[in-house]
């Protein structure tokens, strides 16, 4: 049946006790939690332990470093207990540097949730590094052109990757056919799929004061939004234990997921609940970019006479692979509010007809031709609403 409606709920709780999530209920989790040993974050976590302060005022920084994970531990063995056999886990974190007593250090948040992970029964899987641009002109750290006392500058985040058990099954021809239908193009796959991502700039929406952005930690919504499509299918749930701003809610939204956030602060609640009011103009311009760039990739290709073998059925354009046939990226047609804390989200069906017939010829002796190689295609009487949500602004 094809994709419908999804869910996305937002509870105000400490995520150390994820009882409102059954087990096995998620496929996926993504998130980036508070990071030990940043300064901006030393509040939060010591209202959760008073120790924590006293150590960083002794200077005892491995001490608080270790009290702050502490606190973050029972997180990942919730996560564990909610997430489906073949589930995947994905932790945004930083390393953190600081000056105790007048001793520069870092501390590995990586390694430490890491080390946390495979001590609950994650399978560990390639990570990825992400390159996050800053425009300080005094981010260098340390004594400037006099060596040995200057430091490497911190600038990138890693993307921890990790799954519950054995490889996800999709037993059934209907879960089959979802699948197929949640595939991404040939040349996301290259881009998405490599361990180091420099594209991303650091960039995040603009949904929200600057203050109210920077004690969210907020990653970009496009770190959300690969991950997603990346290890889930259309329908899934995927789970935010430190939803922060509710970028990765609104990125499964977009995606065609389910979605639960935990937050314990309720400051980010009007900022949450303000990216669902506006989610149908904003995650259809999202599809409306990844069709573009698919049709000027496919452009390119053909005239450079490099071989396109295969057509997507939905769209009626080429596409590299045969996996990528029934690809169709669900539009959103409408989101309302259900309950307090619940937002469902409404999506357009696949096309009668494919939107890009006209766009594309398809000779029985040889490659597509591309008829209008500039502009969107041209709409048709028998175009469905659903094309309109993709190319009407």
């Amino acid at each position: 049946m094809p994709l419908t409606t999804t869910s996305h709920r937002i509870l105000f709780e400490n995520a150390s006790d994820m009882r409102a999530v059954a087990d096995g209920q998620v496929a996926l989790m993504v998130t980036s939690p508070p990071y030990p040993m940043i300064e901006m974050w030393d509040t939060l976590f010591e209202t959760q332990n008073a120790k924590i302060g006293t150590h960083l005022k002794q200077a005892h920084g491995f001490k608080a470093f270790e009290a702050m994970h502490a606190l973050l531990d029972p997180v990942w063995r919730e996560v564990h207990r909610v997430l489906a056999p073949g589930g995947i886990a994905c932790i945004n974190i930083g390393d953190a540097t600081r000056t105790l007593d007048g001793s520069f250090t870092l501390y590995p948040n990586k390694v430490r949730i890491l080390q946390k992970l495979i001590a609950l029964g994650f399978n560990p899987l390639p990570q990825i590094i992400w390159r996050k641009q800053t425009n300080a002109p005094n981010k260098f750290m340390g004594s400037g052109m006099m060596p040995p006392g200057a430091y490497v500058t911190l600038e990138h985040e890693h993307i921890l990757i990790v799954r519950k058990g054995a490889l996800r099954t999709f037993p059934s021809a209907e879960a089959k056919a979802n699948r197929r239908e949640s595939a991404y193009f040939w040349e996301e796959r290259n881009q998405w799929f490599s361990d180091v991502w420099l594209d991303l700039k650091g960039t995040r929406q603009n949904l929200a004061a600057k203050g109210l952005r920077q004690r969210s930690a907020a990653f970009p919504f496009e770190l959300a939004y690969r991950l997603i499509n990346m290890f889930s299918v259309k329908g899934d749930t995927v789970l935010d234990p430190f939803c922060g701003l509710g970028t990765t809610l609104a990125a499964a939204a977009a995606s065609g997921r389910s979605s639960i956030g935990f937050e314990l602060t309720h400051d980010f609640e009007a900022t949450i609940k303000a990216q669902f009011d506006d989610i149908t103009r904003w995650a259809n311009r999202i599809i409306t970019r990844r069709i573009d760039a698919h049709l000027e990739f496919i452009a390119q290709r053909l005239a450079q006479n490099k071989p396109v073998k295969n057509t997507n059925r939905p769209y009626g354009f080429p596409v590299i692979t045969r996996q990528e046939a029934e690809l169709f990226i669900s539009p959103v047609a409408a989101a309302e509010a259900e309950t307090d804390d619940t937002v469902r989200v409404q999506y357009a069906c696949p096309p009668e007809q494919p939107a890009f017939a006209d766009h594309f010829e398809h000779p029985a002796d040889g490659p597509p031709k591309v008829n209008k190689p500039q502009g969107r295609p041209r709409k048709t009487p028998a175009q469905s609403r659903q094309m309109q949500l993709h190319f009407d602004n």
